[in-house]
């Protein structure tokens, strides 16, 4: 990680690997376990930019806030390569597909999809267990995706802790087995 690329009042609360390349600015805080992957860029002039627990922000995301929304985003979720997230807030277990862009004043309900390409227009609110796609997008369907959407969100959990040693392939397989096993058991015994 270079210092340089990071404002004052960045604050890191333990997170699990962030790359290099990325660039955070402003008042954002960064949550125990996530990750920023390669070309991340966040900025927070104004307001605040929040990133949960074990939360991975892939390669080439751009975190802004908005003119009067700070970027909120919950714990377990994936925001996938290319997305745009501009002053939203997206709850917990959500899945934030490819190129999706959500705007000011965004609300995503926890357990959610935004299907990749998707433009959430501003002041949308998507209710919990949403598949949301389209251009302005819309619910498309309702299905609760919080299992799935942490598991993968576990998956790059543990490989950002690989990455953060220098460890770029999966190369013990047997161990990742057994941690995504783990992680599959904690989250069917909360949902209990």
């Amino acid at each position: 990680m270079n210092k340089r690329n990071f404002g004052p009042d960045v604050v890191l609360d333990n997170p699990a690997f962030i790359h290099e390349t990325a660039l955070v600015y402003g008042k954002v805080h960064i949550g125990e376990g996530a990750s920023l992957w390669p070309y991340v860029v966040i900025r927070s002039e104004m307001h605040e930019v929040r990133i949960g627990k074990r939360t991975n922000i892939q390669d080439f995301v751009m975190i802004h806030v908005g003119n009067a929304t700070p970027t909120i985003i919950g714990e377990n979720c994936s925001i996938t390569h290319h997305c745009t997230i501009h002053g939203a807030d997206i709850g917990d277990n959500c899945l934030i597909g490819i190129n999706a862009t959500l705007m000011d004043g965004v609300k995503i309900g926890a357990n959610s999809i935004v299907a990749g390409h998707s433009i959430v227009t501003e002041g949308t609110v998507i209710p919990e267990n949403s598949i949301v796609a389209g251009s302005p997008a819309k619910v498309i369907r309702t299905r609760d995706n919080g299992t799935a959407n942490a598991m993968n969100a576990a998956f790059y959990f543990e490989n950002a802790k690989a990455y953060a040693q220098g460890d770029h392939r999966i190369t013990d397989r047997d161990h990742f087995k057994v941690a995504m096993a783990a992680e599959l058991k904690k989250l069917t015994e909360a949902a209990d």
